[in-house]
């Protein structure tokens, strides 16, 4: 790989990590921290910048070109953490299961790594949590495509399906309808960060991504 190519590790949940597999899911919106705070004349500060009112959404991604996003730049990859244990240990391979791919064939439930690499005891009943998923276990490669910064409800129902969320009956447990997409990505991110947060209506980063044979 490309010295100048960089790795983040990024978080997805076991629905959003199927859907990567599935090929459904190429964008993910995660909240900018600190949010800007609006200034007088109507413009708003960010990290104690000073930026123009954004009008639309080039002028707001104009405003927003030189602050780093913490996942990278277009080019960069994200490595995927997800709830993974390790199954066994043989002379040469460790075997390595996914708790996303439970339901699957073992053969989508595993993946195998290099005995050298593996730095954790056979847990055969115990998950690792995502968090603590170290790099030689992710099974999923990413390379970002596209950065942009708008606010969470400005996301269309193209964008829900680029989030990997489709709708339709059993999208959302207990709801009675077909979900749209949309409805769909609102269950799934308050189910996440809660009612509030959609309703404040955020500054989010728009990654965009394809997903990189390993």
């Amino acid at each position: 790989m490309d010295k100048q190519i960089k790795e983040h590790g990024i978080i997805f949940n076991g629905e959003m990590v199927r859907a990567i597999l599935n090929g459904r899911k190429t964008q993910t919106r995660r909240i900018i921290s600190p949010q800007p705070e609006l200034t007088e004349g109507s413009g708003f500060s960010w990290k104690g910048a000073l930026f123009g009112a954004g009008s639309d959404d080039r002028e707001t991604n104009r405003n927003f070109a030189h602050c780093r996003c913490p996942f990278g730049k277009v080019g960069d990859r994200l490595w995927v953490r997800e709830t993974f244990r390790v199954h066994s240990l043989a002379t040469d391979v460790a075997t390595l299961a996914y708790k996303a791919s439970e339901q699957q064939s073992w053969t989508q439930q595993v993946a195998r790594v290099p005995i050298e690499l593996c730095t954790k005891q056979v847990s055969p009943e115990a998950w690792t949590p995502s968090i603590h998923m170290p790099r030689w276990a992710s099974r999923i490669t990413l390379e970002i495509t596209d950065i942009r910064v708008e606010r969470l409800n400005d996301m269309c129902e193209n964008d829900a399906r680029s989030e990997g969320c489709e709708g339709g009956h059993d999208s959302i447990p207990g709801y009675h309808y077909s979900a749209t997409p949309h409805e769909h990505f609102h269950n799934v991110w308050t189910s996440i960060y809660g009612k509030d947060s959609w309703q404040s209506n955020p500054w989010v980063w728009v990654v965009e991504f394809k997903r990189v044979c390993q």
